[in-house]
């Protein structure tokens, strides 16, 4: 979560509040550290690990938090930032997506043992906070991308485009059924169906239909942004609901999620964009020809960014996290 993480910071600094985000360099997205910054190594068995946590304990005790914001944490040794003011825990999901997803029994006794001790709890819906076995607050999730990072707006629009970690709940091979479809409808006007992403979904490159290309690898934003953004639409279609980054980037990029009705948040999708059954092949292949027409594609992509810029954007987000990072600080 360490790059969005680092939006959050940035437009709660914006908004007048200091922050000091403590990360570690999991996320495929590797950059330099920033001035707020302070990356460790959350490897407890490597003793070379030590010296740095502690020098950032000492840091961050000196610094004199107000509140301490906890995310995901993989090192448990990290509890001793959660001792130096009142918790916020943040929570993304309420249960894995899938198994490939499912967290070592520790891990998820650390996280219910921040959520039980937290002053306060955070989901970024309503349908997981609905889902913990505790009370928690709401937060709009925003993207992970800055404004200021989106390539320059397309001139035109072409192909779709299915981009994360292909998991078995990314429900591919209904997308590639129904992307054939879509090219025997007659309504196919030139794109292609485009998969950016690893994992270990179990599909060669021989069982792919025509026009369809799988770009196996993991890809920084500076890649995904340019071929995302011009896309007519990105694929969402999940077997299990999720808030989904990809969703959100998506509308933020001005491209239509084309999501299920059982993957796709309705409080995140944009107004008159309803979910697909989810093993609704002609569904689905309907959508791609709505969306292949470029002036459809265009008007429903800007009224996804309308949309984004209302409910998800950074700084409304941010707003709603200070109230409640304010609420714990005062033990309200």
């Amino acid at each position: 979560m360490r790059t969005l993480s680092r939006v959050y910071v940035e437009a709660l600094a914006d908004a007048g509040h200091e922050c000091l985000l403590i990360t570690s360099d999991q996320h495929y997205e590797k950059t330099e550290p920033r001035p707020y910054e302070r990356v460790l190594d959350p490897r407890p068995k490597d003793l070379r690990t030590l010296g740095p946590l502690m020098r950032t304990v000492r840091e961050a005790r000196q610094w004199r938090p107000n509140v301490v914001v906890v995310e995901l944490v993989w090192d448990p040794r990290w509890t001793m930032f959660a001792r130096l003011a009142p918790v916020v825990h943040l929570i993304h999901d309420d249960q894995p997506h899938d198994d490939t997803e499912t967290r070592p029994a520790w891990q998820r006794r650390l996280f219910n043992r921040f959520s039980q001790r937290a002053t306060r709890v955070v989901a970024f819906s309503e349908h997981v906070a609905k889902r913990l076995p505790y009370p928690a607050s709401v937060v709009p999730l925003t993207s992970d991308v800055a404004d200021r990072d989106l390539p320059e707006p397309p001139l035109e629009r072409h192909d779709f485009v299915l981009y994360g970690r292909m998991s078995p709940y990314k429900n591919v091979p209904i997308a590639l059924r129904a992307w054939e479809r879509h090219l025997l409808s007659g309504q196919h006007k030139g794109d292609r169906l485009l998969l950016l992403g690893d994992g270990p979904l179990d599909v060669s490159e021989q069982d792919l239909p025509p026009r369809c290309e799988w770009r196996r690898e993991r890809y920084s934003y500076s890649d995904v942004l340019p071929v995302l953004g011009r896309a007519k639409a990105s694929v969402v279609h999940y077997r299990h609901a999720t808030q989904s980054g990809v969703q959100l980037l998506s509308m933020q990029l001005g491209v239509t999620p084309i999501v299920s009705d059982s993957g796709g948040l309705v409080e995140f999708q944009p107004p008159g964009e309803p979910g697909i059954g989810v093993d609704d092949v002609e569904g689905l292949a309907a959508a791609f020809a709505e969306l292949s027409d470029p002036d459809v594609a265009q008007r429903r992509g800007d009224a996804s960014r309308k949309h984004f810029d209302r409910m998800f954007a950074a700084e409304q987000s941010a707003d709603r996290l200070a109230d409640i990072l304010a609420q714990a600080a005062r033990n309200d």
